[in-house]
Formats: C-alpha cells, structure tokens, sequence
C-alpha cells in the first residue's frame, strides 16, 4: 500500500472514549485552490446506504462540492467525483457497498482524473478502511464520518500528493455548525438534533461509529428550522440516534420535549422525530405530541425483542412490561397515535420460549409498520463475542413468522382506513405510473391516487379507496386548482410586502384619530346634501370647506399615508402573480 498515505485509521478504543467532552466550533467554508480548479465545470454524484443520518451526510458533502464550483451529475457513469457514503447497521449493507465500489473499476481506469471516495460508518469499523484499499485500488479517498467538514482538505491533498489518503479519525465527536447543505427535497427536511449514541446496546456498531450523544444548540436547530419554513418546506423531521436524550448534556433542564414544542410553534405543517429510546421516553414528550396538531401522531418505538431476558442481553434497559406499558401510555394520550418499531430475530442463544415473547408482544402490540432483521454479529461489539447456537435455518423459520404476525397487525390498522379521509403530503408520480401521485398519510401509511403532477409538495385530502396493507390506493378530495389557490394564500401571507401590508392595514383600523375624521367627513358630506337640498348656498359652502380641510388631514396623517405605500409597495407582487395566471 505504497500509494497510500495513511493519516489516521478507526480505534474502537478511541470510539468507546466518553471523558473528553465535545468541542462546539463554527466552520468557515474555505475551498482549497487546487480543488477549486478541479471543481470548475465537473460533477459530483454520492451514493448512500442506511439511515436518515446518512442521508443528512450525503447533503452535507452535496454542500461542499457545490461550494468548490461542482454541479450534481446526471448519474454516477459521468461525474467526475463519485462518494459512496457507507452503513455498518447490517451486514447486507456492507455487501451492497462492495458491490458499489466494484462497480466504479472500469470508470477509474478509463479516466485518470476520476475521483472515488468511501465514507461513512462502515469505515469506522477497524480494518475496514484498509481492507478497502487493499482489495480495491482504484479507490483514491476513505474517510469517517466525523471527518465531513475536511472533505475539500482531502480532495485537496490527493491532488497534491497525487496519493490515495486514508483519513478515518476515532473520536467522541464535536459540535460543528455552519456547514454547507444541498436539500435532496424541495419540501421534505431531515434536521440533525443530536449526535451520536450513548446506550451501548450490545449489538450495536453506532456508538463507536459516530460517537458520543451530543445536542446541538437550541438556537441553532430553531434557526435551521425557521429558514425551512420561510423556504417553503411542508415537513421537518427531527433526527438524532435518540432523539429523547436531546439537552441531557447541557444540565440546564432542556429536554427532548423543549425543543419538540419550539420547533412546533415555528409553524411548520408537518412535524416528525426520529428514533426515539423506549428507555427514556417521557411523559413529557407524550404531553407536547398530544397538544400540537403539526406533529405527526405516529412514533418508531424500537422493540427489537418481546422478552425481557433478551432485552437484558441486548443492553436495551427497559424490560418487556415496562415497554408495553409505555405502549399504552401512548394510546391513552394520543388516541390513533401509530406505533412502528425494530425487531432483531435470532439474537445470540434465543430460545424458541423467548422469540414466542417477541411473537406475542407484536400480535398485542399490533404495529403499524416494523423493520424486521436477522442478527448479524459487528465486529467488535459485546453480542460479537457471544457463542451463538441458533442455526441459520431457526433463524429464517423465525424470521418467516414474525413477518406474518407483523404483516397481520399492518393489515388491521390499513383496513380500518378505508373510507376514510387523510391528509396527504404529495411526494410526486408513482415510480409504476407517472399519472399516479404518491405521498403519504400523517401515520406515515403510503397513499396512491390519480391527480395532477403539480399537486407535488402540497398537502392534499384523499378517501381511501383500497387496502393494500403496505400501501392504500385513494381518491382525491376537491377540486386540485383550489388547493394550488390556497397553498398561493398560505405563501403570500409570508411574504414581507403582504405583512407590511396587514400590519399597516391593522394600525389603520385601530386608530382612533383616523376614525374620528371619518366621522367627521361623513358628517360634513350629510350636511352638504342638506344644504343643498333646502337651497342654502353659505351652509353648503360652510360645509364644503369643513369637509375639504378635514380630507387634506386625512389624506395627510401618518396611518393612512403608511397604509397608501403599504399598497403600492405590494401591488407589482400581486400583478406579477396574475401575469403568471393569464
């Protein structure tokens, strides 16, 4: 590995650290100069694995090469820089990921300038990033996911040194703010709250994967929030390992459900989290779900075993009663609420009795949707040393049933939404048919129904038609011009020509000068009709001046001279929009 420059490489005994306590800093987006040449006029394509927070990364790293000049390619065949940003949570996901890396063979020897990165939590593992380059030396860049904000810096020193770097730094983590972004939706947001894990679940590679659970600051996540909603974003969802340990770390009373509530009140139409931790999920939590309408009734609560001796084994800190309590709890205070979950089957050592747990815990649970698993060890965490005398073939017998008694509670709640009304968050034309839209309900239920392409992005009323357990085939309800009518309301009332408008309209009405003058022009003309009428010439003319002094006063006060440039300033908004309409 000559061409390799090796600048730091995964320590799991590094990854466990949870002394030093996280750095907060504010990046400065500073693209270096030969990355800069490199970036002007070529592409850049990322392909990722795994979780929202991967999907977070791949807009992060999306940031930075827009920043060095580099546009988004039309497929990964043509860009220039192609990242694949990786997942360690299941090992079918590192098997996809070699296959990607593969892939890119042909692409790297036909272009010498070509640029192939792999990144992500599967590189954190230990001696994942050598063994990448070693089997596959066409890769030029592996790095972390606590090394994203040095990304540029990377591609820098590759073009430098014309060497292959391996950059992969073991470490608590930090707070960094201030990095670039590119939104993958128009009008769906992921919003990192915290960071890394703290848990330590036996089975689990993300602790040491993306360290220590650490919260960003509330000012910071509000701000992030705002600027999505002044964007035009119609749903945000909140992300974090778990999401309920956020402000633990700042000791100042800050909860999960602090920062649930702010984000709520920003307004935004719709309002989902995830994951959160049966461990620690409060009351609390359950009170703010309840009292806002803007966030979704629908909760991913992470089971991932039905018996409580597992549970111990797995590290999950909450026993198999305790769990269906906080079940109940839910369904108590948000009556509909939708309850998905995880399951991990054939855990090392399970028993026939203690899957039968999992099995009865689903069918009294009865979920909404469930992300169903065979354990599959991660080197290097506590569940990977234990001997495991589950064959593979018990494995997938238990695996098949467990599907059936989830795809049984899936089909109660689905077949209870038919006839029924939902609003529905358009995500656009069905992959099967582009005259089909797609979107989905507040209990996160897929809905397909015929409507016009351009009711993308808005929340619309569908009558559920038909139950296809996975997914619901509706109707949509109204007229779909109006909701594009409604939705230009919505938008306008934001708009600061339209606030400033209102404001002064506002500040109109309620003065109580103006509104004596009114009276008295009202008065004045009365007394002209008058005078006219019974032919008196000096009362008419006595009036007429009256009503010609108090106009001038009228016409000259502050309030209505306010609300004459409120007009005027919002008026070429308004002919710009019906130019658009004709």
């Amino acid at each position: 590995m000559g061409r390799v420059v090796i600048k730091s490489l995964p320590d799991m005994s590094q990854a466990r650290n949870r002394v030093r306590r996280p750095d907060f800093r504010r990046e400065d987006i500073v693209v270096p100069p030969l990355t800069k040449k490199f970036g002007e006029g070529r592409t850049y394509w990322i392909k990722t694995f795994g979780c929202q927070a991967n999907v977070r990364d791949e807009e992060i790293l999306s940031g930075f090469f827009e920043a060095a000049g580099m546009k988004k390619a039309k497929n990964d065949e043509v860009a220039d820089i192609v990242i694949i940003n990786t997942c360690a949570v299941r090992e079918n996901a590192e098997e996809k990921v070699y296959g990607e890396i593969g892939k890119h063979k042909a692409h790297s020897h036909r272009d010498p300038n070509f640029i192939l990165g792999v990144c992500g939590c599967m590189m954190q593992e230990e001696g994942m990033a050598k063994k990448v380059m070693a089997s596959y030396p066409f890769v030029n860049i592996v790095f972390g996911t606590h090394n994203l904000p040095n990304i540029l810096n990377l591609v820098e020193e590759h073009l430098a040194r014309k060497k292959d770097l391996i950059d992969v730094i073991s470490y608590p983590g930090d707070i960094i703010e201030n990095l670039p972004s590119v939104r993958l939706d128009k009008y769906k947001a992921f919003v990192n709250i915290t960071y890394g894990c703290d848990k330590f679940c036996t089975y689990c590679i993300v602790p040491y994967t993306r360290g220590r659970e650490r919260s960003r600051d509330m000012e910071d996540i509000l701000k992030e929030c705002r600027e999505l909603v002044e964007q035009g974003f119609q749903e945000i969802t909140l992300l974090g390992q778990n999401v309920n340990s956020y402000g633990k770390d700042f000791n100042n009373g800050t909860s999960f459900a602090t920062i649930l509530e702010a984000v709520a009140k920003l307004g935004i139409p719709r309002l989902r989290f995830m994951t959160s931790h049966p461990w620690d999920f409060s009351d609390e939590m359950l009170e703010v779900i309840a009292k806002y309408p803007n966030i979704m009734k629908c909760i991913h609560l992470p089971a991932q075993s039905g018996n409580t001796e597992m549970l111990r084994l797995m590290g999950r800190r909450y026993t198999r009663e305790a769990y269906l309590d906080l079940v109940r709890r839910i369904r108590e205070k948000i009556p509909g609420c939708a309850i998905t979950t995880d399951i991990i089957v054939g855990f090392p050592n399970e028993t026939d009795e203690q899957f039968e747990d999992t099995l009865t815990l689903c069918e009294q649970v009865k979920y909404d949707a469930a992300f169903t698993f065979i354990y599959s060890p991660r080197k290097g965490t506590p569940a990977a040393a234990i001997k495991d005398n589950v064959p593979d073939s018990v494995k997938h017998e238990r695996f098949d049933r467990l599907l059936k008694v989830v795809e049984a509670g899936v089909i109660s709640h689905s077949s209870e939404m038919v006839g029924k009304t939902y609003a529905v968050l358009v995500d656009g034309p069905s992959k099967k048919d582009p005259n089909v839209l797609s979107g989905y309900t507040e209990n996160n239920k897929l809905v397909h129904f015929v409507a016009p392409a351009y009711l993308k992005g808005h929340i619309v009323s569908v009558l559920i038609k038909e139950d296809h357990a996975f997914s619901m085939f509706g109707e949509l309800v109204g007229d779909p011009i109006l909701y594009l009518a409604d939705d230009l309301v919505k938008a306008l009332s934001k708009e600061e020509s339209v606030l400033a408008y209102n404001e002064a309209k506002r500040a109109y009405e309620e003065d109580e000068e103006i509104a004596s003058i009114r009276n008295r022009i009202e008065d004045a003309q009365k007394a002209m009709v008058q005078c006219a009428a019974h032919s008196d010439d000096v009362g008419y003319q006595k009036a007429k001046n009256e009503y010609t002094s108090l106009m001038d006063l009228y016409k000259n006060h502050p309030v209505v001279l306010n609300l004459e440039t409120a007009e005027s300033q919002l008026r070429p908004l308004l002919e710009e929009i019906a130019r658009g309409l004709a």
